[in-house]
C-alpha cells in the first residue's frame, strides 16, 4: 500500500492534469472498462501503397477495394449462393456507387424490390467490416445525414422479431420518400472507410501520372494515413517553399512528361511566363532531345504541342542546370564536384567532361549560357524564374498539400514491428552503416534519417530570406539527388547525360550497396536493431526501385524480412516490369502481398465490373489472431489504464478531489 502511495504521489502533477477530463471515480472507472475492452479486439487492417507518381484514377481504384479486401467481404457475405458476376457487379457499386448506380437500377424490373435487397446487403458487408472497431468509432465515421439509422441498423439483430417490422419500415421509409440511392451512397462511403484502419503511403505520389493533386486531396479526407516521403516528393516541397532548383527540377520533370495538368489544372500554375521565354530564345533550336516522354493516353497531343513543350523543357532544364551550379557551390557538403556540367563544357569543340573523360555533345545549341560564366541566369531566366517562384508560393492548393506532407509525413515510420522508408538506409560495400558529413557532424543510420528529417523542414517553416530556410531548401534537393540521401539511393541523377551525352555508360546510376545488402538476412537484422526493432518478427517496407515481375524478380528480400511495394504503379514502368505495382495488407491474420495488373480506366470498371486483376500472396500468418493490445497503439491504450488506475488511487486516497 505505501508503495502505490509512494507511486501515486510521484505523479501526482500529472494526475491532477488528467482529473480535469475525468473529474471522478465513475468516470475514470468508466475509461478503463472502455478501453480494456478495446485491447481485445482484433487489431485494425493496415494497407500499404508506394510509388503512386500521380495516377489518380489508379489510386482511387485500389483505394476503394482495400486490395481486394472489401471483394474478398463481399464474397464471404453473399457466399456461393449468388454468382460470381452478380457478387462482381455489388463490389463495383461500392467502389463507385454514385456512377454505379444509374446503370444497376435501368436492369431492374422491380427497382423498390432491388433497393430493399441492395440496403440489406450492404448493412450486411458494413456489420463485418466494422465488427474491429469500436461503436464509438464507427459512430464517428457515420454520415451527419443518416447517423442515427444507420447506428440503430448496423447493430440490428434481424432475428429478433420484436423488432423486425420497426426494421423494415426504417428501409421501406428510406425507398419512399425517395433517399434510397442518397442511403445507399453513404453506407458505400462507410464501407470503404471501415475496411482500412490506417493507410501508409511509402513515397512518390507526385511526376510522372497527370494528377497527384487528385491523391493529395483523398489522403487528406482519409481518417489515418502517415507517408513517408519519396523523392519526388520532397523536390515538390522545395518547389513550394520557393526553392528555384526545385522549381526549376519539378518543371523540367513534368514537362518531360508531357504532365502540364498537374501543374496548371491541379495547382494554378502560371507557366505564360516561361512559354513566352522559351518562345523566343528557343525558337530556333534543335529540340529532337527534349520532345516529352508519352504514354498510350496521350497519342492525341499533336506535333504542334509536341514541339511547345519540348522548347518549355530546354528552357527549365538550361535553367536548372545552371541553379545545380550555384546550389553545388553554396554545399560543399554535399561532395557533388564534378556535377556543375555546364562549367565543364568545351563551347568551341562542343564536348562535355564526365568524369574525367571528354565525350561529344548531342545538342550544343545553348542560346541563353554565358561561356565565360555558364552559371549565370539571363536577366530574362530570372524574371521567368521570379515569375514562377510566386506562383508556386501563392497556390494555396499546393501549400495545404505540402503542409499535410509535413504534418502527416517524414522520412521514416515505425508501427506495429514495421519500419517504413522510401528509398534505402545508406550503406557502404562492406556492409556497415555509411557516414556523411553536413554541417560538420557525421552522421549514420537512424541519426542519418533524423538529420535529413530535420533539415528538410527548415526549408519550409523557417524564415523566409533567412540562412536556415536556404539551407534548408538546398537540402532538399539534395534529398532528391544527392548520393547519400536516404531517399534517392543512387550515386547520382544522370538527367544531363542522358540528354547530351551518346555513350549509355555515362547513363548508368549506380544503386547505393543497401540493395544487394538486403538480400542478406544478418544486413536485414542489424538495420532493424539499428531502429529499436525485434530482428525476428519485424519487417522492412520500402518502395522506390521497381521489382521487375516479369523478369522472375520476387518483391520480398532477405528471407521475407524486406518488402518491396514498388511494382510499377505508374504507366512509365509497365513495360519494365511487366505489372502496376504492390501492396501489402496487413491485418489481425498475418501479411499479405497483392500483385496487380494495369488498371484500364473507371469507366470501364464500372460499366464491366472489372477490378483490378490481382494475384494475393499470404506469405506471413500470424498463429494467434493478432489483437488491438498486441499493437504500439493498444500499449498506449495499456499505459493510458494505468493511468487512469492511479488517477482513482489518487481520488481514493483524497491527494485529488473529485468534482460531479
Amino acid at each position: 500500500m505505501q508503495n502505490k502511495a509512494a507511486e501515486v504521489r510521484k505523479h501526482l502533477k500529472y494526475l491532477t492534469l488528467l482529473a480535469r477530463e475525468y473529474p471522478n471515480i465513475a468516470s475514470a472507472c468508466s475509461e478503463i472498462i472502455n478501453l480494456q475492452a478495446i485491447l481485445k479486439l482484433p487489431k485494425g487492417t493496415e494497407h500499404f501503397m508506394s510509388d503512386l507518381h500521380g495516377e489518380a484514377e489508379a489510386f482511387t481504384h485500389i483505394v476503394n477495394s482495400a486490395s481486394g479486401v472489401i471483394k474478398e467481404k463481399v464474397d464471404m457475405v453473399l457466399g456461393p449462393t449468388v454468382c460470381a458476376e452478380e457478387r462482381a457487379e455489388f463490389a463495383t457499386l461500392i467502389y463507385y456507387p454514385a456512377k454505379k448506380l444509374e446503370s444497376l437500377k435501368k436492369g431492374q424490373t422491380d427497382l423498390e424490390g432491388w433497393y430493399r435487397q441492395t440496403l440489406y446487403r450492404l448493412i450486411d458487408v458494413c456489420r463485418m467490416v466494422s465488427s474491429k472497431h469500436t461503436r464509438s468509432f464507427v459512430r464517428k465515421r457515420l454520415p451527419p445525414n443518416y447517423a442515427y439509422i444507420l447506428d440503430e441498423l448496423l447493430h440490428a439483430h434481424f432475428e429478433d422479431h420484436n423488432k423486425e417490422f420497426y426494421y423494415n419500415e426504417i428501409l421501406a421509409s428510406i425507398i419512399d420518400v425517395g433517399r434510397a440511392d442518397d442511403f445507399i451512397e453513404a453506407l458505400c462511403k462507410l464501407i470503404k472507410s471501415l475496411a482500412v484502419f490506417k493507410l501508409h503511403i511509402v513515397g512518390d505520389i507526385f511526376d510522372r501520372g497527370p494528377r497527384p493533386d487528385l491523391i493529395m486531396e483523398q489522403l487528406m479526407s482519409h481518417h489515418s494515413v502517415d507517408i513517408q516521403w519519396g523523392n519526388h516528393d520532397v523536390v515538390w516541397m522545395g518547389a513550394a517553399a520557393g526553392s528555384p532548383i526545385c522549381i526549376a527540377t519539378v518543371l523540367r520533370t513534368t514537362l518531360a512528361y508531357n504532365n502540364l495538368e498537374a501543374l496548371e489544372d491541379g495547382y494554378g500554375i502560371n507557366l505564360r511566363p516561361l512559354a513566352l521565354f522559351a518562345e523566343t530564345e528557343y525558337r530556333d533550336c534543335d529540340m529532337h532531345h527534349f520532345y516529352p516522354r508519352l504514354n498510350d493516353k496521350q497519342s492525341h497531343y499533336q506535333r504542334g504541342d509536341m514541339i511547345r513543350a519540348a522548347r518549355m523543357h530546354k528552357a527549365i532544364a538550361m535553367i536548372m542546370f545552371k541553379l545545380e551550379c550555384q546550389v553545388i557551390d553554396r554545399n560543399p557538403d554535399f561532395e557533388m564536384e564534378g556535377r556543375d556540367f555546364l562549367r565543364r563544357i568545351d563551347y568551341q569543340n562542343g564536348t562535355v567532361e564526365v568524369e574525367g573523360k571528354r565525350y561529344p555533345l548531342l545538342d550544343d545549341d545553348f542560346p541563353t549560357v554565358n561561356p565565360a560564366d555558364p552559371a549565370q541566369l539571363t536577366r530574362q531566366e530570372q524574371e521567368v524564374m521570379e515569375a514562377l517562384q510566386r506562383s508556386f508560393c501563392e497556390s494555396e492548393k499546393l501549400q495545404r498539400h505540402v503542409r499535410f506532407l509535413f504534418a502527416k509525413g517524414g522520412v521514416y515510420h515505425i508501427e506495429n514491428g514495421n519500419l517504413l522508408f522510401h528509398g534505402a538506409v545508406p550503406l557502404t560495400e562492406s556492409g556497415s552503416f555509411a557516414v556523411e558529413t553536413f554541417e560538420q557532424h557525421g552522421y549514420a543510420g537512424r541519426a542519418l534519417m533524423d538529420y535529413c528529417d530535420e533539415r528538410a523542414r527548415r526549408g519550409y517553416f523557417s524564415p523566409l530570406g533567412s540562412e536556415e530556410r536556404q539551407s534548408g531548401c538546398d537540402f532538399l534537393w539534395y534529398l532528391w539527388c544527392g548520393k547519400l540521401s536516404p531517399l534517392y539511393g543512387r550515386d547520382k541523377m544522370t538527367t544531363f547525360e542522358r540528354l547530351f551525352v551518346a555513350d549509355p555508360e555515362t547513363h548508368v546510376e549506380t544503386k547505393n550497396p543497401y540493395y544487394h545488402h538486403i538480400n542478406d538476412s544478418k544486413m536485414d537484422r542489424a538495420i532493424l536493431a539499428e531502429f529499436g526493432l525485434d530482428q525476428t518478427h519485424s519487417h522492412i517496407v520500402n518502395g522506390h526501385v521497381p521489382v521487375r515481375a516479369a523478369k522472375g524478380e520476387t518483391p520480398l528480400k532477405g528471407g521475407g524480412r524486406v518488402i518491396v511495394i514498388d511494382g510499377g504503379f505508374c504507366r512509365a514502368y509497365h513495360d519494365k516490369t511487366g505489372i502496376a505495382g504492390y501492396t501489402l495488407v496487413y491485418n489481425s491474420r498475418g501479411l499479405t502481398l497483392r500483385q496487380h495488373q494495369p488498371f484500364e480506366s473507371v469507366e470501364k470498371a464500372i460499366e464491366e465490373n472489372l477490378d483490378i486483376a490481382s494475384t494475393v500472396d499470404v506469405f506471413e500468418t500470424i498463429e494467434k489472431r493478432m489483437l488491438v493490445g498486441d499493437t504500439d497503439e493498444g500499449r498506449k491504450l495499456a499505459a493510458n489504464v494505468q493511468d487512469l488506475k492511479l488517477l482513482v488511487q489518487a481520488y481514493q486516497m483524497g491527494l485529488v478531489k473529485e468534482k460531479e
